[in-house]
């Protein structure tokens, strides 16, 4: 144990450090200026997420070298690497919406090959068995993940304070249960709360496509792989994450419905109203009371089986999603 404590703060302090060189290049090359779409009013360097990535993918390679991970988790976050270089290449230029897509797709069906059986056992308890439909679904899961995990990283701190809490709050359900999955939710609660450091209301940098996409792929992935082990972590999984799936799935929804630009830049999730009216850090702290106070009793009632789950999904969605439309999210009012 004392071992293990003294790693996770070695990887805590190397992820701290290594964002700092991160932002020196940042700075010269990736240096996000405002617009009228923009949630900050200073220019400030994206592609922060880098450090994160790295540092998270050698200590997988080491715990792999180690014996202490299995090879499926070695390929998961060989993926997500795959994803983050897609998205750090989009912070330096642009990739077009259908190929980004494509590549996360493409990642996220990758995923799945590594991980046998899985759609017959998240719907075991239910007695549906959609074979490859299954599978379609599951890849949709995770792409889709990947993605409101992008829309939702628009105001300081928000994103890596979601990747935390989340990290964190599957890693001691899996501990809880004895999973092997465990150490890395710890591992990526733990780069998450290092790059939380720096991208703390007032951020010194952004996350970046290169980590928004790496950690809303690597926790999509640990939701499923959680869920092979034990289906109710499936449940469990969608209400730690209820803030950010609410969110980017109604404002999404609504912009498609009323024949926006769904997939042009915007400004208009309810989070990101609720910062302009109150400020970043008044959001961050109301977006971790939300999940310390409620989300997180929640998901331990489904774990320990007090709660159906699909009654818990609703206790945690409901609410959130009348929040979010009586803040109009998904429109310019």
């Amino acid at each position: 144990m004392f071992e293990q404590s003294v790693m996770l703060l070695f990887l805590w302090l190397s992820n701290v450090a290594l964002v700092g060189v991160v932002r020196a290049y940042a700075l010269k090359f990736l240096l996000d200026q405002p617009n009228q779409r923009s949630s900050h009013q200073q220019p400030t360097p994206r592609g922060g997420g880098l450090a994160s990535v790295l540092i998270y993918a050698l200590a997988i390679i080491y715990l792999y070298i180690e014996q202490r991970i299995q090879l499926n988790e070695l390929l998961f976050t060989g993926l997500g690497v795959a994803v983050a270089v897609i998205g750090f290449w989009d912070d330096h230029r642009p990739v077009q919406p259908h190929w980004r897509f494509l590549g996360h797709l493409l990642a996220s069906f990758a995923a799945l090959m590594a991980i046998q059986g899985l759609p017959n056992d998240i719907f075991a308890p239910l007695s549906v068995h959609l074979g490859w439909i299954g599978y379609v679904f599951e890849a949709l899961f995770i792409a889709w993940m990947l993605n409101l995990f992008n829309f939702m990283d628009g105001i300081d701190g928000i994103a890596a304070s979601e990747a935390c809490f989340v990290s964190f709050g599957l890693a001691s359900f899996l501990w809880y249960q004895g999973s092997d999955q465990a150490l890395p939710a710890l591992l990526l609660g733990v780069v998450s709360a290092g790059f939380l450091v720096w991208n703390w209301p007032p951020a010194k940098i952004f996350m970046g496509d290169v980590g928004s996409g790496f950690f809303g792929f690597m926790l999509g992935v640990l939701i499923l792989v959680s869920a092979h082990v034990n289906p109710v972590m499936f449940p469990v999984g969608l209400v730690l994450f209820a803030l950010f799936i609410a969110d980017a799935s109604y404002t999404l929804l609504r912009r498609m419905l009323s024949g926006q630009k769904w997939y042009a830049a915007h400004c208009s999730h309810a989070y990101q109203k609720l910062a302009k009216i109150h400020g970043h850090a008044y959001v961050v702290r109301r977006l971790w009371m939300v999940n310390l106070g409620y989300l997180f009793p929640l998901s331990a009632l489904t774990f320990f089986d007090l709660c159906p789950g699909w009654f818990s999904l609703l206790l945690a969605y409901v609410p959130i999603i009348v929040a979010v439309h009586y803040m109009a999210a998904g429109t310019d009012v």
